[in-house]
């Protein structure tokens, strides 16, 4: 396929709509054969974090590769995350490892993982504190353009709203757990109001959401798969996605949903499903 529509954060710059989530793909042949497969299938955006522990193998993997597909750096959109070990103090240090690890010259988009501090409860109010010292270091970082945009993930609404009040480089996006039974419509709604990209993960919830009879009823009536059908319907309401998987078929087959549209109907009810249920972390009680 050609490489998949882009999206143009506030920072001007252009981020794929789809990317290769790479948590849970460890070790070097393993990060190397699905990066293959996956600039093979037309992916130019990788998104990894320091307690994914890969980036190294995934920055060695697209050295590796991006000559192999006539690519350059500039061609590929790289997304790394802070640990929430290295929130605070600790957030320099830890971006310059990722930088480090990774060893591709500059990240395109660097988030704060997290919005609380390992090793601290919830609710401890050193959180906002932490939080707000390691957006001083990520801008420091984006000044000198090491980090070419900085955003952050699992921030609720009262999170954004916080920071959106204190910082002097907006954040280029959010990336939180999205699917139809989490539409998260407080979040979008924020980021739309403060041109801010929100984007999905855990689009497949877990994998649970791929046997949901409603899910399955609409794949069938369009001759795709389930998974297609959630990505579609994320990408559809104009929300990035990355999807994860070490599988080649999997892969190229989650690249095809831009030649197919949901319609209407099937789009509402799948929205309908919201009720608000996570398959992954919940930050609401992050102070």
């Amino acid at each position: 396929m050609s490489s998949p529509p882009s999206v143009v954060l506030n920072t001007g710059r252009e981020m794929p709509v789809l990317g290769l989530g790479t948590y849970k793909l460890c070790g070097p042949e393993a990060v190397f054969q699905a990066v293959d497969a996956a600039l093979a299938a037309g992916y130019r955006a990788f998104d990894s974090a320091a307690v994914y522990r890969n980036e190294a193998d995934l920055g060695r993997a697209l050295r590796e590769l991006l000559p192999k597909y006539g690519l350059t750096r500039e061609d590929v959109f790289i997304t790394s995350k802070l640990s929430p070990k290295d929130q605070g103090e600790k957030a320099m240090k830890g971006a310059l490892h990722s930088l480090s690890q990774l060893d591709l010259g500059y990240i395109d988009l660097y988030l704060i993982h997290w919005p609380g501090t390992q090793g601290l409860p919830v609710a401890d109010q050193r959180n906002p504190g932490n939080r707000a010292q390691s957006w001083l270091r990520l801008e420091e970082l984006h000044g000198q353009g090491k980090l070419r945009a900085i955003g952050v993930s699992n921030y609720t609404a009262a999170h954004m709203r916080e920071l959106m009040q204190s910082c002097r480089v907006p954040p280029a996006l959010l990336q939180v757990e999205f699917h139809p039974r989490l539409c998260q419509l407080e979040l979008r709604s924020l980021c739309k109001e403060h041109g801010v990209c929100f984007q999905a993960y855990s689009s497949l919830g877990k994998g649970e959401l791929l046997a949901d009879p409603l899910i399955n009823e609409v794949a069938n009536s369009c001759k795709r798969t389930p998974a297609q059908i959630l990505l579609r319907w994320a990408v559809q309401q104009g929300v990035p996605v990355l999807p994860k998987s070490s599988n080649p078929d999997r892969i190229q087959k989650n690249t095809e949903i831009f030649d197919f549209s949901l319609r209407d109907a099937d789009m509402d009810r799948l929205s309908a499903l919201d009720c608000g249920h996570r398959f992954c972390w919940d930050p609401s009680e992050v102070a």
